[in-house]
């Protein structure tokens, strides 16, 4: 259990200002939620209203969920279309996500990637902390797609993904699968499966590995983020629930890779 902290942090902002900057509530609100011990900074309940924060430096969160409190940080979930390279830039000259950022005041970048052919959620932020930690081998975030695979998927061959297979590059078992639906002429079947690992064409390898290869792949969740009806080609910001869910899930992951060094 988090220990309260009272006494008042000198440097920086009123904290209750930050927080209404923030748009967590009102000045008014945000002093009842400081005063119910219901805040806390660098992993601390702050209880006094006196107290200070950078909003630089120090890590806030509200009811055990992350806030942002730098504004100029942007946070984007896009659904990459399929013949879309991942990439700020191709150098061949492909279609490229610029298309997608070109008309945003600020510069962003994706996290992560997905293959031309994959199309669904890809994450777009300048912010490079968050990035790198979700980026980051060790961190392994959780991600869900939808595969329209050729031929009739058993459940022998959906255990086997769950128990796991030998590829060229080592061992990988997904965390999730099932079968969605076997298309009325046996020739293809729907197959949703969940997995952590970041590694190039895992999903595509895995199935064709099964006898299965993938005719079309969705990526349809990241970590906290799914792209519900999003349409293709479709861009919008995070909001402020998602962002929160995003946050808490990447500072957990970066303390717990720091606390193994």
């Amino acid at each position: 259990m988090t220990e309260p902290f009272d006494a008042p942090i000198e440097a920086g902002q009123r904290l209750q200002k930050v927080l209404a900057a923030a748009g967590v509530a009102s000045r008014r609100v945000s002093e009842q939620l400081i005063v119910e011990g219901r805040v806390e900074v660098n992993g601390r309940i702050v209880t006094e209203l006196g107290s200070r924060v950078d909003p630089e430096t120090d890590l806030v969160a509200v009811d055990g969920v992350a806030v942002q409190l730098d504004p100029a940080k942007r946070y984007y979930m896009l659904n990459k279309p399929r013949g879309v390279v991942s990439s700020m830039r191709d150098e061949q000259g492909r279609p490229d996500l610029r298309q997608f950022t070109d008309h945003l005041e600020e510069r962003v970048f994706n996290v992560g990637r997905l293959d031309a052919e994959t199309s669904g959620l890809l994450l777009l932020t300048n912010d490079g902390d968050l990035a790198h930690v979700l980026a980051h081998p060790s961190f392994g975030v959780e991600k869900t797609y939808i595969a329209k695979v050729r031929g009739r998927v058993t459940p022998q061959v959906v255990q086997r993904l769950k128990q796991g297979i030998e590829l060229d590059d080592g061992f990988i078992k997904a965390d999730r699968a099932r079968v969605l639906q076997q298309q009325g002429d046996e020739r293809h079947s729907m197959v949703e499966l969940t997995l952590h690992s970041g590694r190039n064409r895992i999903v595509r390898r895995m199935l064709d590995a099964v006898g299965h290869p993938v005719v079309d792949l969705v990526r349809r969740s990241f970590g906290p983020l799914h792209l519900g009806t999003l349409r293709s080609g479709a861009m919008r910001e995070l909001t402020k629930v998602e962002l929160g869910q995003l946050l808490t899930l990447s500072r957990a992951a970066d303390a717990g890779r720091k606390g193994k060094r």
